[in-house]
């Protein structure tokens, strides 16, 4: 094409109708869906093949893409000025404002409506759970549980399928109250359709606004395992050997201070930025125990995780990373800090209880002293199945073999020379008041407290697992059988058996995961009795119960991701239960109003 310029000068331009510059000589060829998978080679990043990061630790973004995941062309296509990755980078409820006011015209309205409907329902039902904060880049393993099972949980949202069994374990995990009832809205959807849903739970709004109920106890561990109660909320209310129906009816409930203690001091923490944190200033009261509230995603994590602990860690010389703040202060009133937080304990089953307390040293001790066990040589080292003296030689000592399998995931299966006890014969001859070491890890923690009654260092152990509500639990159950809830349990009990030296700054990240009532109950006796010995206890927490039982809460939001960040209010439960632009004021309201 020959164009004039303003001067007058005329000027040959050359277009191209095969997706090609003649000048800078660059060509593509045509745009496939491929084009825009990370998953796919055709479109993934050459460089980190689609990662994202060179490392799967998710710290060093890849320098080819920025943490972007495709390849250089396909970031160059736009709709309305924004490329793939920027939408991937959206949270999702600006996501799903931006495809809910995108318009398509021309000739491609016809094909582009039928996307964008599928589009814009696939988003409303990741909103309509709760999950508007999170971006879809998120990686997978960043996820907590409960955020990875709602995910699932809105994609059979969006198939439209009838007559499939649903069964959810606490899909309630990490939800704000707020949150809970937007789950239920999502779950009746799934019955309505005409499936059967069934939940795992104990959150009292699910459990009130369920069809049937079957409550399983009477106790926990050899204790349970029998049908309690079975039938709707009021016949559950009404069965008397339901604990749960007790509190469902109020009979049991746990009781609103009517108290709350005074600070001693404060934790200053100015201008703290991690994530979504708006650059706040957060006052720590010591002495008392303080719970960080908010919508999920408000950034009760980032400031704990990112902010509070290595601050705190730094200034008693613990390894840790920088600090997310501009300044600290008060870190003098901290001699420890204990973060008890949701990863697991371990990853195969040679760890256990018995080991991660420490009480199997004691118990090996005495196994060792038995005349048997002198006669034959063996030291309280045989006694151990992570030692090479007394294990199972098939299996090292952990009494299960990890098989692969093709195509499918790795399992554990019992070994068959030691029966899974993980010990040889010669070890297994040896008894401690008619008891071998397998059939002592068998035991439950409350079986073996009335064993051990008569030893004072296993006693003392043992009774602190119980206080925790671990009374249930196998000596020996492999750690990577644990639930989340269990081995913060567990984590929190390892650190009351040890010295107390009264200015410790425990840090807890949800401990009432997978707790009944009454188990909650034991936990708040607990973190009250920590206080009492002059300690600090912070806590990231949804339920109500814990909640209105602290001395001072933290509320973040107002709502998650870019919309949260900021402090919407701070006081006593009493205080913030008045602030009128708090969500967790508005729900905390109701349930000071129902203790008075």
């Amino acid at each position: 094409v020959q164009a004039q310029k303003p001067d007058g000068e005329k000027e040959l331009l050359t277009f191209s109708n095969t997706r090609a510059c003649v000048r800078c000589g660059i060509s593509y060829q045509e745009l496939r869906p491929q084009d825009f998978s990370f998953n796919s080679p055709v479109g993934m990043c050459p460089r980190c093949d689609g990662l994202g990061f060179l490392d799967l630790s998710y710290s060093v973004p890849c320098p080819k893409c920025g943490g972007a995941r495709i390849k250089e062309s396909s970031r160059y296509v736009f709709i309305k000025g924004k490329s793939i990755v920027d939408l991937c980078r959206m949270p999702i409820g600006e996501l799903y404002e931006f495809f809910k006011g995108l318009k398509i015209e021309g000739r491609m309205k016809e094909a582009g409506e039928e996307i964008l409907r599928e589009i814009r329902n696939r988003l409303r039902f990741l909103v309509d759970i709760g999950l508007d904060y999170l971006t879809l880049d998120r990686p997978g393993p960043t996820l907590s549980g409960g955020e990875a099972q709602r995910i699932r949980l809105a994609s059979q949202l969006g198939s439209g399928l009838t007559g499939v069994l649903y069964v959810l374990d606490e899909p309630t995990v990490g939800l704000h109250p707020r949150d809970t009832h937007r789950l239920l809205d999502a779950l009746r959807k799934l019955r309505d359709l005409g499936n059967t849903v069934i939940v795992v739970e104990h959150d009292r709004d699910v459990i009130r606004s369920s069809d049937l109920i079957c409550d399983f106890g009477p106790g926990a561990g050899i204790k349970g395992g029998r049908i309690v109660a079975k039938g709707k909320v009021e016949e559950i209310e009404k069965a008397e050997g339901s604990v749960t129906g007790r509190y469902l009816a109020g009979k049991l409930r746990i009781e609103t201070p009517k108290e709350r203690r005074r600070p001693k001091g404060f934790l200053k923490f100015k201008g703290a930025h991690a994530n979504n944190l708006k650059h706040i200033d957060v006052e720590i009261p010591l002495g008392v125990i303080t719970c960080i509230t908010g919508v999920s995603g408000s950034g009760k994590s980032s400031l704990m995780d990112e902010v509070i602990y290595p601050a705190v860690a730094r200034h008693l010389g613990y390894p840790s990373k920088e600090p997310k703040c501009e300044d600290v202060e008060g870190l003098e009133a901290i001699d420890k800090v204990i973060l008890i937080d949701q990863r697991p304990i371990g990853e195969t089953p040679r760890s256990n209880p018995a080991t991660y307390t420490g009480v199997f040293n004691e118990i090996r001790s005495l196994f060792a002293q038995t005349p048997e066990a002198r006669a034959m040589g063996f030291t309280a080292s045989y006694f151990s199945s992570n030692l090479e003296y007394g294990r199972c030689p098939t299996c090292d000592g952990m009494g299960y073999e990890l098989i692969s399998m093709p195509f499918l995931p790795d399992v554990w299966v019992k070994c068959d020379v030691c029966d899974g006890t993980g010990f040889t014969k010669e070890i297994l001859r040896i008894r401690y008041n008619g008891k071998n070491i397998a059939e002592v890890l068998r035991m439950t923690v409350g079986e073996a407290l009335e064993f051990f009654k008569d030893v004072p260092g296993i006693r003392r152990i043992l009774k602190v697992l119980v206080d925790v509500g671990l009374d249930y639990m196998p000596l020996g159950q492999p750690a990577n059988t644990l639930s989340v809830g269990e081995a913060q349990r567990l984590k929190l009990a390892r650190e009351l058996i040890k010295p107390d030296t009264g200015n410790t700054l425990y840090l807890m990240d949800e401990p009432t995961v997978g707790l009944h009532a009454a188990d909650v109950k034991r936990l708040i006796d607990i973190l009250n009795r920590l206080v009492d010995k002059g300690n600090t206890v912070v806590i990231i927490e949804h339920n109500l119960d814990v909640i209105k039982s602290a001395d001072y809460i933290i509320d973040l939001g107002p709502e998650g991701g870019e919309g949260g960040g900021r402090i919407v209010a701070a006081g006593t439960p009493e205080e913030v239960a008045r602030v009128e632009g708090s969500h967790t004021g508005r729900f905390l309201r109701e349930v000071l109003e129902e203790g008075r």
